[in-house]
């Protein structure tokens, strides 16, 4: 009989739980048990591909070649489906292959089937799983002295472990919703958006959270059809003659559409190894420059791999690469470039060929998850001003289906899209709906009233006084997370701009508190000395963004599964920079 096993907690069933339950599988080790806390009825799933976050018209962004190995293919497991699951969704196993998309409700089955197949290779390994459906963890506690973790649940009652993962995915905070009629602060759980109007709808946004609001409110108020020729065309129903979508996003453009992708794993860059990270902060006093980054992670394979275009760019800054990208975006009118990119999309995916600039700068977005916590404030700031806007752009990797869809709603007289400025706001309207207040194009004010207003931005960041679990916060177990201006110069500069997120520590030193709580590249959540804690890992997205600026994905949820891994099983942790 084994004795003092350890006891490990995944807070959350969804997707990162998934991988972090498939490392722990694979480990090789048995020493320890895994008790799954989730709030739902089942595994895998988690928000986005379940009812909470997806209907049968929502289609993952990402296709079975690009999806990080669990323990079948997507191909593979389709094909071994029941006919009647497939039947649901119109899936026809001998013509799906690794390049195509699916139904996100489908995925999510796929998901929640690898998470089984898992459980039965625990049981194989003799590793105890234990699994608490409909439970929703309410606080967390972490005891120094014991050297154990509480997690206390809504129902009173409470679990210890030895070392926990935050897995708690997508949080959807309601401001009005529920208090003025027809305010949605996202579209999630989409059933809400079962409406048949015959008025116009604000949709605040313009990416896959904005489009995930257009696709269900469209088939509530029409229907689409599609000719020979695959292209789709939009009818109005009876009683919804009237009925409109307004998408309003800053600069008035759409994201990029999805295009064959040649790796799943990104192969084609190599991320910064542990080495190069040392080295970097060696001769930068800490820090890791984005200069190096966008050079070491996006020119460099494009010079090997695309020459031609990495001579065009190779001279060009950050700030004059984002505007020759924009320019061309920001010239002509945004269905019209919709249309255009559809028809290179539908070329590279026919023809199996990437668009590699554009492959590059995703690979560029995830490779800045992790030294992205060592820029300087001046870098993030800079990321976030001119970067991240193309960046977000790109690689959304829009389905054509919801591309076509668009379109149809357009030709219909149905869709419009208009570019508010970044001072836009929007507020509750007594008689319900919202008031839409923006600067148009032609610098006129506008004041606009809609019967019904949905806020579709996608998943906001949280900072360390938004953290659910306010036990750790108590306990100072965690702390806010922040990064330091290499020049203190700029960040009195920032400071005397009245930015409030700017503070100074004795020495001169200034910081900017960025979103989320601190952590290391274990995942280990640091309190305010910079201590790692060795028993409270981290993956919920939604508290981590600050230094992990594009931090969504399986991919993401892959690699961090891996680096929680070892922390976990090894005595040895990587020491910690920069505090404050």
């Amino acid at each position: 009989m084994r004795h003092h096993l350890k006891q490990i907690g995944l807070l959350g069933g969804g997707p990162a739980a998934l991988f972090m339950y498939k490392r722990l599988i694979g480990s090789g080790l048995n020493d320890f048990e895994i008790t799954i806390i989730e709030k739902s009825d089942r595994l895998g799933a988690g928000v986005p591909y379940s009812k909470a976050g997806a209907k049968p018209e929502h289609i993952t962004n990402v296709s079975g070649n690009e999806i990080p190995e669990i323990v079948t293919s997507v191909k593979d497991w389709i094909r071994n489906s029941p006919p009647e699951l497939l039947e649901q969704f119109d899936m026809q196993p001998e013509l799906f292959n690794d390049f195509k998309v699916m139904p996100r409700l489908l995925f999510g089955k796929y998901l929640e089937a690898q998470f089984t197949l898992l459980r039965n290779e625990a049981r194989r390994a003799g590793i105890s799983t234990k699994i608490l459906f409909k439970t929703m963890v309410t606080d967390i506690s972490d005891d120094v002295v014991e050297e154990k973790v509480t997690v206390y649940t809504q129902g009173g009652e409470s679990f210890k472990f030895d070392q926990v993962v935050i897995c708690t995915g997508h949080n959807w905070p309601k401001k009005f919703e529920g208090k003025v009629n027809n305010w949605f602060d996202s579209p999630y759980p989409p059933n809400k958006l079962d409406k048949k109007i015959s008025y116009p709808v604000a949709i605040k946004g313009s990416s896959l959270t904005a489009i995930d609001a257009v696709r269900t409110l469209s088939r509530c108020n029409g229907t689409f059809s599609k000719n020979e020729d695959n292209v789709y065309s939009y009818e109005l129903r009876k009683g919804s003659e009237n009925f409109r979508l307004v998408m309003h996003s800053i600069g008035g453009l759409f994201p990029a559409i999805r295009f064959h992708l040649e790796d799943t794993h990104l192969s084609l860059y190599k991320p910064l190894t542990d080495e190069e990270v040392s080295k970097s902060k060696a001769q930068h006093e800490s820090f890791i420059p984005l200069d190096y980054i966008f050079e070491r992670v996006f020119k460099q394979p494009l010079k090997e791999h695309k020459p031609e275009f990495y001579n065009e760019i190779k001279d060009l800054s950050i700030e004059d690469f984002v505007t020759r990208m924009m320019s061309l975006r920001e010239r002509l009118d945004a269905f019209e470039l919709l249309k255009s990119e559809l028809a290179e999309a539908d070329k590279s995916i026919k023809r199996q060929q990437s668009i590699l600039w554009k492959e590059m700068l995703g690979s560029l977005s995830y490779a800045m998850n992790y030294p992205a916590k060592y820029l300087s404030a001046e870098d993030m700031m800079r990321l976030k001003k001119v970067l991240m806007p193309l960046i977000s752009i790109v690689i959304a990797y829009v389905p054509q289906s919801s591309c076509r869809e668009l379109l149809a709603l357009y030709n219909a007289g149905v869709l419009d899209l208009i570019a508010v400025d970044k001072n836009s706001s929007v507020e509750p309207a007594e008689e319900g709906g919202a008031i839409y207040s923006f600067v148009d194009v032609e610098g006129q004010e506008q004041n606009v009233h809609y019967n019904m207003f949905v806020d579709a931005v996608g998943q906001p960041p949280f900072m360390l006084k938004d953290f659910p679990f306010e036990g750790l916060i108590k306990g100072g177990t965690v702390s806010a997370a922040y990064l330091q201006f290499k020049s203190s110069e700029e960040g009195a500069k920032e400071k005397a701009g009245a930015n409030p997120l700017i503070t100074h520590d004795s020495q001169g030193n200034y910081f900017m508190q960025v979103p989320g709580i601190n952590i290391n590249d274990a995942f280990q959540v640091l309190d305010k000395y910079g201590v790692n804690n060795t028993r409270v890992y981290i993956m919920a997205v939604p508290y981590i963004a600050g230094l992990n600026p594009d931090y969504s994905g399986l991919d993401f949820c892959e690699a961090a599964s891996e680096r929680i891994l070892k922390a976990m099983l090894n005595t040895e942790i990587a020491p910690v920079d920069k505090l404050v």
